[in-house]
């Protein structure tokens, strides 16, 4: 389990992020949500140890996040960042086996993980390309299967964080991404999901994190953070809240 308590990160003398408290539970999805530069990407940086907290504390476990060695924390966290680049020809195959390097699992096995987390992110088929000849969205998909593979199968203990996983894929791969994630929570991870798209969050998360200049505005349930009036105040969007007809999440309408 991942928590934080008054969190505050700066950048020089400048915060860019304050009074955040929160905790990832297993087996749920959180969203963070918000307009460009709110925050949502340092607050992902914060949590995996990338950037120091000037103030407040991550704790993983019970245990501060700094106090985990690299493999140790490895083995319960895995982060997906906004942007992967690789510049070597490795099969799609060898960038997924990456993330079974904190693991001592054995080859055999550790193939076995890689197949599956690749058919989860609906990536199996490309087994055997360089990944260099990958598209966009074809490469997001094989680094999602790669942090999957880090924790697979994913169960309470085990964390997964991931920076807009669905920013250059089709609406089909947008889809199949979340289920795949809703499915690693269903498991028993912890996950968060940094998201641009309000139907989506709607649909995939329990909770929502809704972040505006690097404060927490709202944090709680799709239905009571995806309100007109939070909306309109943090993206100036002026949206209709309708249920969706089957499925009776929030469906997000801009007017």
């Amino acid at each position: 389990m991942l928590r934080t308590q008054n969190l505050q990160i700066r950048r020089g003398r400048k915060v860019v992020l304050t009074d955040i408290t929160l905790e990832l539970k297993p087996g749920e999805v959180l969203g963070v949500l918000g307009p460009n530069g709110a925050g949502k990407s340092t607050l992902l940086g914060a949590l995996c140890g990338e950037l120091r907290a000037h103030q407040g504390s991550v704790w993983l476990d019970e245990r501060e996040l700094s106090d985990w060695t690299g493999t140790s924390r490895a083995q319960r966290l895995a982060v997906l960042p906004q942007v992967s680049t690789l510049d070597f020809a490795f099969r799609v195959e060898e960038v997924v086996g990456m993330g079974r390097l904190p693991h001592q699992s054995g080859r055999a096995r550790d193939a076995e993980i890689v197949a599956a987390a690749l058919h989860a992110a609906d990536a199996g088929h490309l087994s055997g390309r360089s990944y260099l000849a990958l598209s966009g969205g074809e490469r997001q998909r094989v680094h999602l299967a790669r942090v999957l593979a880090q924790l697979w199968p994913g169960e309470a203990g085990q964390t997964l964080l991931l920076d807009e996983p669905t920013s250059m894929l089709d609406p089909l791969h947008q889809h199949t991404t979340l289920q795949a994630v809703r499915e690693f929570a269903n498991r028993g991870a912890a996950v968060l999901v940094i998201l641009h798209d309000l139907n989506l969050a709607a649909r995939y998360c329990d909770r929502l994190l809704l972040l505006e200049g690097g404060r927490p505005v709202a944090l709680d349930t799709p239905a009571q953070v995806l309100r007109p009036e939070p909306l309109k105040a943090v993206f100036g969007l002026e949206v209709l809240v309708q249920q969706h007809p089957e499925r009776g999440h929030p469906l997000i309408i801009a007017r």
